[in-house]
């Protein structure tokens, strides 16, 4: 799999192992070597495979890539693709992510597509959001604006049911969990559950621009997430969608769900309550 050591990657691979399904985990730097400008890496990983997990370079050459990947991938046999994609690149109509999917849907295997709504786990394993709920003050230009935050451990068995199972050839699986909650409210759940001092402070773009920038973050960063906050913030990302119940047969996982199994991981990690600056990126990975 592509991306097999990101948010859903890992635990596509660890749900397959789990299983008793072997996945070979393809990256730039690990044992088996893969990198999307570099084709020669291609045949290699995708040799004696039968099903990829896809996540792709997320540059505006990534419709191309795909494209002549998935016509390596035919050649040795693949025969099943499973697209990470993104429901806010279908809600924005961004040309770049429905270009990739496109790439997909013309491949000559078996494709499935996942479009989530944001991560719940964006808040303990994104450097950034994850820092500022350490330090016990969010600051983002969301505003009211509500987001269904799918848990990734959902993603992951979606993703595993489209690789090993039957019925998911030719879908397009909107996937979100099943409350729309402002980022303060979700903030709340991840305090109550770890018993810290958490809170959610908005703020207007122009001020988070300029704090991103004082920080050190490149502009490039700052113009993707401020248009992604834009999309909350105008309420464009708050439906529901019913793809992890078509997909599994289930409601989705809810997010005070994951606040307390976040919470248990603080505890196993630090073995004690008061966590550190850094303690979400570090326990969540453990």
């Amino acid at each position: 799999m592509t991306g097999g050591t990101g948010k859903t990657g890992r635990r596509v691979a660890a749900l397959l192992e789990r299983r008793g399904l072997p996945a070979r985990i393809a990256s730039r730097s690990g044992p088996v070597r893969f990198d999307w400008a570099d084709e020669s890496t291609w045949r290699p990983a995708l040799t004696g495979v039968r099903g990829v997990y896809l996540v792709d370079s997320q540059t505006d050459r990534a419709a191309a890539e795909v494209r002549a990947f998935t016509a390596v991938a035919a050649e040795l046999g693949v025969e099943r693709l499973v697209l990470l994609s993104a429901r806010v690149w279908a809600e924005a109509g961004d040309p770049f992510g429905l270009a990739t999917e496109a790439a997909v849907r013309e491949a000559a295997a078996y494709w499935t597509i996942l479009r989530p709504s944001w991560f719940a786990q964006n808040f303990a394993e994104e450097p950034l959001i994850a820092d500022a709920i350490g330090r016990g003050n969010l600051r983002l230009p969301t505003g009211e604006g509500r987001e269904p935050f799918v848990d990734a451990e959902d993603i992951a068995e979606v993703a595993v049911a489209a690789l090993t199972g039957d019925g998911h050839a030719g879908e397009t699986y909107e996937l979100s969990g099943p409350r729309a909650l402002t980022w303060g409210e979700a903030t709340a759940e991840i305090a109550r559950a770890t018993g810290r001092a958490i809170r959610f402070t908005p703020v207007e773009d122009e001020r988070y621009r300029a704090e991103l920038a004082a920080s050190g973050c490149p502009d490039d960063y700052a113009e993707i997430t401020s248009a992604l906050y834009a999309h909350i913030r105008q309420g464009r990302g708050a439906a529901l969608s019913d793809g992890v119940r078509r997909a599994l047969g289930r409601e989705p996982t809810d997010f005070s769900d994951y606040a307390r199994r976040l919470a248990s991981g603080y505890a196993r990690h630090l073995g004690e309550s008061d966590l550190g600056e850094s303690d979400l990126v570090r326990s969540a990975d453990a």
